[in-house]
């Protein structure tokens, strides 16, 4: 199991990372003016999205359902890192729609909503290591 929880952090790592900087990819986007510039992003985002983001978010979540079964955690420490993984995956959701949008030019915000909106992985990112280390409940 210990090989289980090392791929899973590994593979939460790499989720977290493309979910830090495809905003931060959105935040350029949205201030590009050149139609370089602009299908450069929508490929970067894509690969991205695609390549990384998502396989990273299927295999940690795969890992993660296994160590919950196999080690038959429970708690409330537990059901609320479970909100906040629900929580991510709707963000990551979220995130394709984006994506979608730029891809067919229908951005609808401006780069500082694209500011904001990148940290707030960062909220959830701590949140789950204090309830996973601390397990304050």
């Amino acid at each position: 199991m210990l090989w289980v929880k090392a791929f899973h952090i590994v593979f939460m790592v790499t989720w977290f990372a493309a979910l830090f900087y495809l905003p931060r990819l959105f935040v350029y986007h949205a201030m590009a003016d050149d139609p370089v510039g602009i299908e450069r992003f929508k490929v970067m985002e894509r690969k991205l999205y695609y390549g990384i983001m998502t396989p990273g978010a299927v295999v940690t979540i795969v890992l993660g359902l296994w160590l919950w079964l196999g080690y038959g955690i429970g708690g409330g420490w537990m059901h609320a890192k479970l909100a906040l993984v629900l929580v991510l995956i709707a963000y990551h959701l979220y995130c394709g729609r984006l994506l979608a949008d730029f891809k067919h030019d229908r951005n609808r915000h401006g780069h500082v909503f694209y500011r904001w909106f990148n940290e707030f992985p960062v909220l959830i990112l701590i949140a789950v290591v204090i309830l996973v280390v601390v397990k304050p409940f």
